[in-house]
């Protein structure tokens, strides 16, 4: 019996560096996701695991390397993104707050051929427990569900990459764990996801794989168990379960 060739990456970065002026973010990074695959990016604070985001999406122009996303150049410039099937929730969310929630959502539609839109953002919103919400202006909610709301914006592209920069960010324990399932059934539909994340309980509960940035270089690879016991993460992270202890001390955040 023949083995089938492996299926090409959703995304892949292929010897990725990145530099600002004299000051070297990102060298040689290797990592890819492929289709119904959820991947973290994890390291210390200034690791590059931001950087990695922006130049997958065409914000910074690498030194060396490639970014491909289903086998193609990554789109140069983020109006292409949506056209390449990638869709990114942001640090800051980035709504519009003026508008109503389902005008926020409607804006990426606006770019796609979709027959029916509003009826697209209605269903996205359902799924995230929001539409009854459609109507208020997206400057009035509580900050839990401005992130769902971006995150409905997100999807509602049906995007076969998602990225996701701290989406537990400041975010209680029910809505992580809501957030945990959510992610869950998106990979399951067959879209890869992308997470940078500080949270280490919500990253080894919905991740299948771990890539650990340190001073811009992956430092460790693999299944979160695997990674959890790497001498090199604990040096360099003061170790998983340090990081886990403070989250908790903090309040849910590390």
């Amino acid at each position: 019996m023949t083995t089938p060739p492996p299926a090409t990456p959703r995304l892949e970065v292929d010897g990725l560096e990145v530099a600002f002026g004299g000051l070297t973010a990102l060298s040689g990074v290797d990592f890819a996701v492929h289709d119904g695959e959820t991947v973290a990016l994890i390291g210390p604070n200034g690791a590059g695991k931001t950087t990695v985001f922006n130049a997958v999406c065409g914000l910074v122009k690498p030194r060396k390397g490639a970014v491909r996303i289903g086998g193609r150049p990554a789109p140069a410039r983020t109006t292409g993104l949506l056209a390449a099937g990638v869709a990114r929730t942001l640090q800051g969310l980035g709504l519009f707050e003026h508008m109503t929630v389902l005008e926020n959502v409607l804006v990426p539609l606006c770019r796609l051929p979709v027959d029916d839109p509003t009826a697209r953002a209605r269903a996205r919103l359902d799924e995230l427990d929001l539409l009854h919400l459609a109507d208020r202006p997206a400057g009035t909610l509580p900050y839990p569900e401005r992130k769902r709301v971006a995150l409905a914006r997100a999807l509602v592209a049906d995007p076969a990459l998602l990225l996701l920069d701290e989406p537990a960010g400041g975010l209680g324990a029910a809505d992580i764990d809501a957030l945990a399932a959510t992610v869950r059934r998106v990979a399951d539909t067959g879209c890869a996801v992308l997470l940078v994340e500080h949270h280490v309980d919500f990253v080894m509960d919905v991740a299948d794989r771990i890539v650990v940035l340190d001073f811009g270089q992956v430092i460790a690879s693999g299944a979160p168990e695997a990674v959890q016991r790497d001498p090199a993460v604990e040096a360099a992270y003061l170790g998983l379960e340090a990081v886990g202890a403070a989250t908790e001390q903090e309040g849910g955040t590390a």
